[in-house]
């Protein structure tokens, strides 16, 4: 029987993950791994700050579609076949143990991205499977649909037998019966310029997952300054992220930022990254329940100084902070503040608008919002709707998640999908 050949394009998560699965499925077959640059696995080790965050605690997969801005149709039917629990357990068989920490992320209990990378190299070297670094694809061709009237065509086809042929940048081309597409973000989508070749569309990849630049620079000054829970808001989006906030010597960042950036990212591309966000620096209460409570505080507090009483364990910092912004001296007695300096306080508590112009993006981090489009690709499968044989995994489609462990989530299901696909309608052809 005529050995296959199977080539998986990118060295990252889904990449790596996928050709794994082929291989598990399919240990005889000719598995090869290109890869444009020279650094294979990078988002992997520089995530979770380098500990890796594989996966999120989510069991429940209505749940976990929630984290989802885009994609949530098409990961349904993908997520019933392989999510959080597979993962789970696959890296438990291949001797990694995952640990939760309290707000749902999950990381190897070494606390070390290398303990994902080396799993994946042991995999591959335990199957033998090519990695070809600086190996940069330039075209694809199908070569069931070229013209083989030729006597030069008709040779061709019969010495490679192959259904598609990959050329490489300043290399010779190679051939394969199946290609899984695994490139990671869109953000340079030229170079895969001829997906469009095949009819596939491509929807226009803007940055997600980023943190933000404020125009005022003087809540800067209180840089370093974190708060555990607070909720914030793109001005007239109706996404509101709560976690922990950090002020930085550019502006807002922190999970909870950075998950707002993710539901946003499309509209405020669409703006130059320029409006407002609106934080609530005490989500367990808003501007009306504040007012309310307010009159508890007087009562409790009216002798102190408001300086040294700060009621919601807010940083000390960022209390004084406000303060002088709703114009409130620190040795004022909570009895003796006025009703205007109050009320400026409270809005400053629960709705503190900070305008912003531009965003900082994580250089090796990132995530792409767009890519391929998902309606040209059968979710049940990762194959392309167009051309038989053609798969997708990882970040190149247009699906993303919030940060916490999602998109990772996504790599290990796509790569999944796509290499039981590939391992059983290539071996039946």
């Amino acid at each position: 029987m005529e050995k296959k050949k199977i080539v998986v394009v990118g060295g990252g998560a889904a990449g790596f993950f996928c050709a794994i699965q082929i291989a598990t499925l399919q240990p005889h077959w000719e598995i090869c791994i290109l890869e444009k640059t020279n650094k294979l696995l990078s988002k992997v080790k520089v995530s979770g700050g380098g500990r890796c965050n594989v996966t999120h605690a989510c069991p429940d997969i209505e749940m976990l579609l929630t984290k989802y801005p885009r994609g949530t149709r098409f990961l349904k039917k993908a997520f019933y076949q392989f999510a959080t629990k597979n993962t789970i357990e696959w890296f438990k068989q291949n001797g990694v143990e995952l640990h939760t920490e309290k707000d749902g992320r999950m990381f190897p209990t070494t606390n070390s991205s290398d303990t994902i990378i080396d799993c994946f190299l042991r995999k591959i070297h335990q199957y033998d499977i090519k990695v070809l670094t600086q190996h940069e694809v330039v075209d694809i061709n199908d070569n069931r649909i070229v013209n083989n009237t030729t006597e030069e065509n008709k040779k061709s086809q019969s010495l490679q037998k192959k259904a598609f042929t990959i050329q490489l940048q300043g290399r010779a081309s190679i051939h394969a019966d199946a290609i899984c597409l695994a490139t990671g973000g869109m953000l340079k989508s030229d170079r895969l310029s001829w997906l469009l070749n095949f009819g596939h569309s491509i929807v226009a990849p803007v940055p997600s997952l980023f943190t933000f630049n404020t125009a005022d620079k003087k809540i800067t000054t209180l840089m370093g300054v974190a708060v555990e829970k607070a909720s914030i808001q793109w001005r007239g989006n109706k996404n509101i992220e709560t976690g922990p906030l950090l002020i930085t010597h550019w502006g807002i960042s922190g999970p909870a930022a950075i998950k707002l950036s993710a539901w946003c990212a499309r509209e405020m591309s669409a703006t130059q990254y320029e409006g407002a966000i609106v934080i609530n620096w005490i989500p367990t209460f808003n501007e009306a329940t504040l007012k309310m409570e307010w009159i508890n505080f007087r009562m409790d507090f009216g002798k102190r100084e408001i300086g040294s009483k700060n009621p919601f364990d807010l940083p000390q910092r960022l209390w004084h902070y406000l303060l002088q912004e709703a114009g409130i001296a620190m040795n004022t007695k909570w009895a003796d503040i006025k009703s205007v300096n109050q009320q400026q306080l409270i809005q400053l508590l629960t709705r503190y608008t900070l305008d912003i112009k531009g965003k900082t993006t994580f250089k090796e981090e990132f995530v792409t919002c767009g890519g391929v489009d998902v309606k040209d690709i059968d979710a049940l499968t990762m194959e392309s709707k167009l051309i038989p044989g053609l798969h997708f995994a990882g970040e190149m489609m247009d699906v993303d998640g919030i940060t916490g462990g999602f998109n990772f989530q996504h790599a290990w299901t796509s790569g999944w999908i796509a290499a039981q696909h590939i391992s059983t309608s290539i071996q039946a052809s």
